[in-house]
């Protein structure tokens, strides 16, 4: 792999779009708008060699019509099953998807829960996950099961722990409150959060993660960690009969959970 950087463009309130680029290409990883996309490419002198999409949502896929009409011809990518109008190179799980501009290839992944197609793009240490996984959280359930997410967890828990973890919001703080909520007694998640914090303080983000903290620290990683599943006994009245049940749980909790 040439020397890449990825950089996290910020738009709407809480969203990353990520710019894979080596200096002269690049790669846009769910455009959900356009101008600081094209923005981004301007300022660096980047031509752009691909968009990946994860997913259907708008926030993730509103920018490409736009970005297509400025730079016609760059292919893009997306989950087969979510048949969103502008991918022309539909992915499913185990695709490789060579970007030989930058020296880079990914494979889609299949983690189907957020929504019923959604896809991450795994290579070379890096993965994109839009909103399959978040720092010290995961996406809701619009779409899929306990047992889809129970599922697109544990594949994403099994890459390699230094995985850096690029996804689609600024969350970490929101969650981190809810983790607390979820998992009182985590001194790793504790120390985490402080750092976190800092870095929001100063307006930077928190992001790339890994999946070594993630396990140390995401109860939706840990659905079978013994503070974790106290918390869920205490808050349903009973114990969970086992990881699924208990993940089912912290899913339904989070949707509701006020800090």
């Amino acid at each position: 792999m040439t020397n890449i950087e990825v950089l996290p463009i910020a738009f709407a309130r809480d969203n990353y779009l990520w710019l894979i680029h080596d200096g002269r290409h690049a790669a846009l990883v769910d455009p959900g708008e356009a101008a600081p996309a094209l923005a981004a490419l301007h300022e660096r002198a980047l031509v752009p060699v691909a968009m990946l999409l994860t997913h259907h949502h708008a926030d993730h896929i509103a920018g490409v019509g736009e970005i297509l009409a400025r730079h016609p011809g760059v292919p893009v990518y997306g989950p087969k099953e979510d048949e969103i109008a502008a991918v022309d190179h539909p992915v499913e799980d185990g695709d490789r998807i060579a970007l030989p501009a930058l020296d880079l290839t990914l494979t889609a992944l299949d983690v189907a829960a957020h929504t019923r197609g959604h896809v991450a793009y795994h290579g070379d240490g890096l993965l994109f996950c839009g909103d399959a996984l978040f720092s010290a959280g995961c996406g809701r359930l619009f779409e899929g099961t306990p047992a889809d997410l129970e599922r697109a967890l544990a594949r994403l828990a099994a890459l390699d722990d230094d995985t850096k973890i690029y996804c689609g919001h600024e969350y970490t703080l929101a969650n981190l409150a809810f983790a607390r909520a979820a998992e009182p007694e985590n001194a790793a998640r504790d120390q985490y959060a402080a750092r976190c914090e800092a870095l929001r303080a100063e307006g930077l983000p928190t992001l790339p993660s890994t999946i070594a903290v993630e396990k140390e620290i995401n109860p939706f990683l840990r659905p079978d960690a013994p503070g974790v599943v106290a918390m869920i006994a205490a808050r349903t009245g009973t114990r969970p009969a086992n990881a699924r049940a208990c993940l089912a749980a912290l899913r339904a909790w989070k949707d509701v959970f006020v800090s």
